[in-house]
C-alpha cells in the first residue's frame, strides 16, 4: 500500500494542490487526505468536478479529480467536449469497480471491463498506479509531463492502492441566502442579443465572461470578441462549474457565467456545490427563453421551475428576479460593489430570426490560451490591445 502522506507530498511538489471529485470507496483514502491538507471541492457529479478542475487550470492550478469508475460515465461529456478541443489538462484518478476475479457489486461488472477501454476512446493516456511508493513515484512524473503538454491524464488505481488516511473532523459552513427578490411585475422579454450588449457594455479589466454553449456564446462573439470571454462549444450544463474552478482560482477576478434554461436544468446539482462554496467574486445569470433555441427551439421545461428559489435554497448569497434590461444593469452595478454568490434571472424571447449566427475563428485551444494571457496580464486589456492578449 502507499502511504498517503508521502504520496501527497510528491504530488505537491509537481503542483497539484486543488482537488475536486466525488467519494469512492477504494479513493476513499486519498479523497481524505486531499480534504484533511489541501483544497478539495466536493461535486455533485464527475462531470461537474471535471468542469470546476477545468476551470482551475484557467485560474492558473493544477487540479486532481477524484472519482470511481461508474462516474467516469457521467464524465465523458467534459472530457471530450471541453478538455479535449481546448486542450485542458487534468490529473486524474478513477478507481477500478468491478476488477476482473475481485468480488463486487452487479452494476459494477461491465463497468470494470470497460474502464481503460473507455479511456483509450475518449484519447486519454492512463496508466495502473502502481502499489510500490517508489513506482508510483516515477508514474507521477510522467503523467506530469502529459500535464505539461496541456493534455489529461488518468490512473487507474485498483483496490488496496491506498493506506489508511483518517477523515479529520469537517468544519461546514452553512451558506444561507440572504436577498431573494422574486417575479413583482410583467416581464420585458428582451432577446438574448440585447441582454448580452447590456452585460457586456459593463464588463472591466477584473472581468471574465463565460459564456454556456450555443447561441449565447456565438451572439456574445457577434456583439464583441476579447481576450477575457470564453466561449463554450459543448459540454452542455458545465459553464457555471467551469466559472466555480476559475473563480475560487482567481479570487481578484471577477467571474460572470451567462448560462441558459436547458443547460442549467441538464446539470442543476452544480448549484448546490457553487452555493456552497460561494466564492465571493462569482456572478451566475441565467436568460430562460423556455426553449433549446440552437437546436430548433425545442421547448425545456423551465416554465415549470422556480430557479430564483432554487438558487436560493442552494445558499446563493443574493438570489434576483430581473424583469427588464435596466434592472439587469443595475443589479451588474451593485454587485461589482457589493459582490458575493449572486444569481440573476431574467426571462427572454426566444430568437426570431433563423440567420447563421458567426462563429468563433479561434479554435478553441487558442481561446484558452487567450484567456489564461489575460490573467495573467497586470494590465489586462479587455479588448486584445494589449500584447498579452494578441492571438
Amino acid at each position: 500500500m502507499i502511504d498517503m502522506g508521502a504520496f501527497g507530498r510528491e504530488l505537491q511538489k509537481l503542483g497539484f494542490t486543488f482537488y475536486t471529485g466525488v467519494p469512492c470507496s477504494i479513493l476513499k483514502d486519498l479523497i481524505n487526505y486531499a480534504i484533511n491538507e489541501y483544497d478539495y471541492v466536493a461535486a455533485a457529479n464527475e462531470g461537474d468536478a471535471v468542469a470546476i478542475a477545468s476551470g482551475a487550470v484557467l485560474g492558473g492550478r493544477k487540479p486532481v479529480v477524484l472519482m470511481q469508475n461508474s462516474g467516469l460515465t457521467n464524465a465523458v461529456s467534459p472530457l471530450v467536449s471541453l478538455n479535449y478541443p481546448f486542450r485542458i489538462p487534468v490529473l486524474g484518478f478513477v478507481s477500478l469497480r468491478g476488477e476482473e476475479g475481485v468480488p463486487d457489486e452487479p452494476q459494477h461488472e461491465l463497468m470494470g471491463r470497460i474502464t481503460t477501454q473507455l479511456l483509450d476512446l475518449m484519447q486519454v493516456k492512463w496508466m495502473y498506479l502502481s502499489y510500490d511508493l517508489d513506482e508510483a513515484t516515477r508514474q507521477l512524473s510522467q503523467a506530469n509531463q502529459f500535464i505539461e503538454n496541456n493534455r489529461p491524464f488518468f490512473f487507474v488505481v485498483k483496490k488496496g492502492t491506498f493506506g489508511i488516511e483518517t477523515l479529520k473532523k469537517q468544519q461546514l459552513s452553512l451558506r444561507l441566502n440572504k436577498i431573494k427578490i422574486m417575479k413583482s411585475k410583467a416581464d420585458q422579454l428582451p432577446l438574448r442579443n440585447e441582454a448580452l450588449k447590456v452585460i457586456n457594455a459593463l464588463k472591466d479589466s477584473k472581468t471574465v465572461q463565460l459564456a454556456t454553449t450555443g447561441k449565447t456564446g456565438r451572439e456574445l462573439y457577434e456583439i464583441e470578441d476579447a481576450c477575457n470571454h470564453f466561449y463554450m462549444v459543448g459540454s452542455m450544463g458545465c459553464i457555471s462549474s467551469l466559472g466555480l474552478g476559475l473563480a475560487l482560482s482567481q479570487k481578484d477576478t471577477e467571474t460572470i457565467v451567462i448560462d441558459g434554461d436547458g443547460s442549467v436544468l441538464m446539470r442543476m446539482g452544480s448549484l448546490a456545490t457553487n452555493g456552497y462554496y460561494g466564492p465571493q467574486n462569482m456572478l451566475h445569470i441565467l436568460l430562460d427563453n423556455q426553449a433549446h433555441d440552437s437546436t430548433g427551439g425545442q421547448s425545456t421545461v423551465s416554465h415549470n421551475v422556480n430557479f430564483v428559489e432554487i438558487a436560493a435554497a442552494c445558499g446563493y448569497m443574493k438570489s434576483i428576479y430581473i424583469h427588464s434590461l435596466g434592472e439587469l444593469a443595475a443589479c451588474i452595478k451593485e454587485w461589482k460593489k457589493t459582490r458575493g454568490l449572486t444569481f440573476l434571472y431574467l426571462r427572454i424571447s426566444r430568437s426570431p430570426e433563423k440567420r447563421q449566427l458567426a462563429r468563433p475563428l479561434l479554435k478553441p485551444y487558442e481561446m484558452k490560451e487567450r484567456l489564461q494571457r489575460f490573467l495573467r496580464s497586470g494590465s489586462r486589456g479587455i479588448k486584445g490591445d494589449e500584447p498579452d492578449c494578441e492571438t
